[in-house]
């Protein structure tokens, strides 16, 4: 299974434990509720993937490496209290709170959110004096004598023994009250989540070209080298801060996080290639259209006579510089739809009418909002830059209202309802430039390459973008359309030749 499918499993096993009665009861058996163990190699993303559940589904998250944890700790320390049995006063050893169910407490009342996922990382790690602990949490959601709060699901994680000589093999006991989930490296999955998720476009290239690098572990007598999906994802940023910075990317710095010697020294080289290659051909300039035609020609008669990595990284420079444009009309469009509903609950709050009704108070209560929201950690970095850019638009509201000296109430929403549609015009301008500059980059691959493997690359990598699709879902795009209609047929026609090839070897 690979790491996308594994995220679906969860989500799907969390509304299936989550399921309430009409009374607001659970009704799936918290003794039927085994915990999640996802086995595979490390640096494929299961803590990602777990951040990205819990975003989605709205619910609280505690996670933990087992491997930090003493008994004390995971169980609580004990402590002496005194009790009547038989008419007899007896001294009894009791356990303060664990310090993992007391953060589950801590994350309900921080956050609001009394439904979550507890994630327990390198459960196989754990010391041989830790379990029998584990046993009795992953059969009984309890850490000695406290439970797990009801709504919280379990989730467990840990490397196979083969890339972790301190992991341990469960034993049947332990596999009988979990549901193992095996998952693997998918460079495929992975690259989806690359394109939408802003990977160097350095990155995203090589890996187009040789799928076979992406995720390698070889753990020998004599060596250890590997390159993961961590490594590559962590590689991107360090590329993207070096450039911002203009300070040179060496080979050795790659080998910091690429640590196979032949992967490492191949990346390097090529980046070097990707680099000048993004000067020489300037796909920004052909993609707002801003050659002349003979220079175009010139671009053009270069990819066609590149080589095969040459002519793969054309394509991705391309889809690079388009990705820049989805991401950011992305996100204003996100921006503007928040931005349209702030302004619907501002024209219901000035209605209402009352002395304290005005846009600096509502405004304030938006400000208010947000910092308790941020105060109990609800706001994804990202969505709070959204909301405060909102903020800030209605600030500047606020304050053309008061240089045409409009009064309180209702008396300035037509004026920033007017200030409202320079932001419409705005994202239509920006619209229209995105149409533009894809149309641009499909003419070019066309004419550069025709119809071949580099068409295929180019319309898979748009797929492949969460932001391109949504872009294309909700404004077309005729070439797109064109392309994947022909190259799904001609996909079609290969398969129906390969069938009927291998009918005939049979006959």
């Amino acid at each position: 299974m690979n790491i996308r499918e594994a995220k679906q499993e969860i989500i799907h096993t969390l509304q299936a434990y989550h399921q309430k009665d009409s009374g607001g009861t659970y009704v799936y058996p918290r003794v039927r509720q085994r915990p999640i163990l996802l086995m595979g190699p490390p640096g494929i993303g299961k803590t990602a993937v777990m951040e990205q559940i819990a975003a989605e589904c709205q619910v609280g998250l505690v996670a933990y490496t087992i491997t930090h944890h003493t008994r004390q700790s995971a169980i609580g320390l004990p402590h002496i209290e005194k009790k009547m049995y038989g008419g007899q006063q007896m001294s009894v050893t009791e356990y303060t709170m664990s310090e993992i169910i007391a953060s589950v407490y801590d994350c309900m009342e921080r956050t609001g959110k009394k439904e979550g996922i507890l994630f327990i990382d390198e459960i196989n790690c754990v010391s041989e004096t830790l379990a029998p602990v584990m046993l009795q949490f992953l059969q009984n959601k309890t850490f000695g004598t406290h439970k797990v709060p009801d709504g919280w699901m379990i989730v467990a994680a840990g490397n196979p023994p083969e890339y972790n000589k301190s992991a341990r093999e469960f034993d049947i006991v332990t596999l009988d009250r979990v549901r193992r989930i095996d998952i693997g490296p998918d460079c495929d999955v992975w690259m989806e989540y690359a394109w939408t998720n802003g990977i160097h476009p350095a990155i995203l290239s090589f890996l187009s070209i040789h799928p076979e690098r992406f995720y390698i572990v070889e753990n020998t007598m004599d060596s250890l080298s590997f390159v993961t999906a961590r490594g590559w994802e962590d590689l991107s940023e360090i590329l993207k801060s070096y450039g911002a910075l203009g300070v040179p990317v060496t080979e050795e710095l790659i080998r910091q996080y690429v640590q196979r010697e032949e992967i490492s020294r191949e990346f390097s080289v090529f980046f070097q290639l990707y680099e000048k290659y993004g000067t020489d051909y300037g796909t920004d300039r052909i993609l707002e259209g801003e050659m002349s035609a003979e220079e175009l020609d010139k671009k053009i008669s270069m990819a066609e006579k590149g080589d095969f990595d040459e002519r793969f990284t054309v394509v991705t420079l391309t889809l690079a510089g388009l990705n820049r444009r989805f991401v950011s009309y992305a996100r204003m469009e996100d921006r503007i739809v928040l931005l349209h509903e702030a302004l619907t609950y501002l024209k219901t709050f000035l209605s209402s009418g009352g002395e304290d009704v005005s846009l600096d108070a509502f405004i304030k209560n938006r400000e208010d909002s947000l910092g308790i929201k941020l105060q109990a950690e609800l706001v994804p970095p990202g969505e709070r830059e959204d909301e405060e850019w909102v903020i800030r638009k209605l600030q500047d509201y606020c304050l053309q209202v008061k240089k045409e000296h409009l009064g309180r109430g209702m008396e300035g929403f037509s004026l920033v309802q007017e200030l409202f549609k320079e932001e419409l015009q705005k994202r239509k301008k920006e619209l229209e430039q995105i149409q533009f500059a894809l149309e641009n980059g499909f003419a070019f691959i066309e004419k550069a390459f025709g119809e071949g493997q580099e068409m295929v690359l180019f319309v898979s990598g748009l797929t492949r973008n969460a932001n391109v699709m949504r872009f294309i879902g909700n404004h077309g795009c005729r070439p797109f359309l064109h392309y994947s209609e022909k190259l799904l047929y001609r996909k079609q026609e290969r398969l129906l030749k390969e069938e009927y090839s291998r009918l005939m070897e049979e006959l």
